[in-house]
């Protein structure tokens, strides 16, 4: 009984050290393809607290929380099983849909350069100025719509890098380190929007402290100075998240059409990464980064801007058209 209770304990040590040994390879994984992807986490925050500008304070979060809850619903429902699905069933289909992705946001981001430069509406600026019985709501309801169809994308490109990371294991292996990521990366990026959203109200409260001097002068100074500064952070994140739409979808283009053998691009922004880095060999990273997403993002560009006449005029009309015969037999 003795000999047979120890082989026993020592069976269940040997499956305890083993499902360890899973856990910590799964975050270690996780870990990895997280860094992986750090640059379109970085795109994805900066992207988001532009969907929260014009609202009241108390709506900030509130829509936050709702834009966090579809994009990890777009990362958990649909792009963490499309993954697996198509890296195991038709793996030929992931770069054409990571390009149709990289399009619209190369569209997007351009339409939002035209837009400021030409003081031009936007397909999405008329509806946002509507008035009337429950247009703060429905406003409210087109933002977050198109904040979670742009996260989408976004989503949709940190699972691909996610994927691409992972070595040959188990099917499950591969979906527990994409489900890690997908949620850290989701709270990562929507705690980080919703202190940015709401820094401007704790610096109107550090403005309002009845402490005595010198200590009360000091924290009223800086809640004036988070409130002021707050506007302009806002707008430079505003540009750069327009800027990173652009160069993000322009880089997933550019590797793209290197996976079709149209290398030219990306070997060009490679040579002149690496003369760029040279000559500034303190650097040499930060500028190589630089270079190669100036190259993306003219790329994205070009065509973003070759997208919105295209759009503009030929498939808007379209889809209003197929729209409203849809309604019509409805």
């Amino acid at each position: 009984m003795s000999v047979g209770l120890i082989a026993l304990l020592d069976d269940v040590a040997f499956m305890v050290r083993a499902a360890a040994a899973s856990l910590d390879d799964v975050a270690g994984q996780a870990a990895r393809a997280g860094t992986k992807a750090a640059g379109v986490v970085i795109d994805d925050a900066a992207v988001t607290p532009r969907y929260v500008v014009g609202f009241a304070a108390e709506r900030e979060l509130p829509i936050v929380g709702r834009i966090a809850l579809g994009s990890l619903r777009n990362k958990i429902l649909f792009l963490l099983p499309g993954a697996l699905a198509l890296s195991a069933f038709a793996p030929w289909a992931i770069t054409p849909l990571l390009m149709l992705g990289g399009a619209y946001l190369s569209f997007e981001g351009a339409e939002k350069v035209y837009e400021a430069v030409f003081a031009h509406h936007g397909h999405g600026d008329e509806a946002d100025q509507e008035g009337g019985a429950g247009g703060d709501q429905a406003r409210e309801d087109r933002r977050v719509a198109s904040a979670i169809k742009t996260d989408f994308i976004l989503s949709a490109e940190i699972m691909a890098i996610t994927l691409a990371t992972l070595p040959e294991g188990s099917f499950w292996m591969r979906a527990a380190v994409l489900a890690i990521v997908a949620v850290g990366i989701t709270a990562g990026v929507y705690g980080v929007v919703a202190l940015i959203v709401k820094a401007d109200d704790a610096g109107l409260a550090l403005a309002r402290s009845t402490a005595g001097p010198p200590v009360g002068n000091l924290i009223r100074g800086l809640g004036r100075g988070v409130v002021r500064g707050m506007p302009i952070l806002l707008t430079i994140l505003a540009i750069i998240g327009t800027a990173a739409m652009i160069w993000v979808g322009g880089g997933i283009l550019m590797h793209g059409l290197e996976a079709y053998g149209l290398s030219a691009p990306a070997h060009a922004a490679h040579a002149m990464a690496e003369a760029a880095a040279a000559r500034v060999p303190f650097a040499a990273g930060l500028v190589a980064w630089l270079v190669t997403a100036t190259v993306s993002g003219v790329i994205g560009l070009v065509v973003g801007g070759a997208l919105i006449p295209l759009t503009t005029f030929v498939l808007a009309p379209a889809w209003r058209a197929l729209s409203g015969l849809w309604q019509r037999r409805a």
